[in-house]
């Protein structure tokens, strides 16, 4: 058996199409398109090619990107103001502030402070809390852009059981939510769990999400499982892998996603689309 890879850059730019259809219908009726706000504090290299995908993104949509590029120095306080003078603005519908943030800067202060509203990352306590009673609004753009990989390749998710690895409150903790919403049964498995072998071995659907390379063994994969490779590792030599043993892998697997070219372009989707829902929920309200 050699898995079906399932392409996640054909899947989002389709997503894209859809987007901007909506967008350009807003327009013909004079109704203004999304705003997003995009913060990037410092020079990081991953991250300023993570904000600048985003922002060509919303160019390919029609949504207007709002640029705030501030110094490694920016303190906490001076990003909560500007926080907060984007929850006030109407015309932005959407605030990302871009991670990881300076080490003096705490991640969990920042998500906290952006208005649930507008929170189009979908990390706010608020948002997660509406994921796991099963009255999703704006959902983590990874997690639920797997779901929408999953959908767009026509693969059925009631019934299976399914294993995250990893349980970040970014990725991991609402994936397992994702999932639960979908009908799985879900494992979530984590650096205490005590036989990961084996729960991947039972496993109809693995998504890995623990952010180490080739944690996932091919050999652990149970023959015709679907594999979701989260992971996104730069190795020494410059190269992107996984956390799924790919070449492995893919020969026990029924489907699987790349790395990259799997998850990723379904977060950036996502999260055009959380923008749009934004500012329709805002209309709403």
């Amino acid at each position: 058996m050699t898995a079906q890879i399932i392409d996640g850059k054909a899947i989002a730019a389709t997503l894209l199409d859809s987007i901007k259809l909506r967008i350009d219908a807003r327009l013909n009726v004079n109704r203004r398109a999304p705003s997003l706000a995009v913060v990037l504090i410092g020079g990081d290299p991953a991250s300023a090619i993570y904000v600048r995908n985003k922002r060509l993104a919303c160019e390919k949509v029609g949504i207007k990107s709002l640029a705030y590029d501030l110094p490694s120095s920016t303190s906490e306080a001076e990003l909560l103001m500007l926080i907060k003078q984007l929850n006030d603005d109407k015309t932005v519908d959407g605030i990302l502030v871009q991670s990881p943030l300076p080490a003096h800067i705490k991640d969990e202060h920042i998500i906290e402070q952006i208005s649930p509203d507008k929170d189009v990352d979908g990390f706010h306590p608020y948002n997660i809390g509406r994921l796991a009673v099963r009255q999703p609004t704006l959902r983590s753009c990874t997690p639920f852009g797997v779901i929408k990989l999953l959908q767009a390749a026509n693969i059925p998710l009631m019934g299976l059981d399914a294993v995250v690895v990893g349980v970040s409150n970014h990725v991991g903790r609402p994936m397992a939510l994702e999932l639960l919403l979908a009908g799985c049964t879900v494992t979530s498995c984590h650096r205490h769990t005590k036989d990961l072998a084996k729960a991947i071995m039972q496993a109809d659907l693995v998504i890995a999400a623990a952010g180490k390379p080739g944690l996932v063994k091919g050999e652990w994969i149970k023959p015709g499982a679907i594999v979701i490779d989260i992971g996104i590792n730069r190795l020494a030599d410059g190269s992107i892998a996984g956390d799924v043993d790919f070449n492995a892998a893919k020969e026990r697997a029924a489907y699987i996603t790349p790395v990259p070219g799997g998850v990723g372009p379904m977060t950036v989707a996502t999260l055009m689309e959380n923008t749009l829902l934004a500012l329709e929920l805002s209309e709403a309200a």
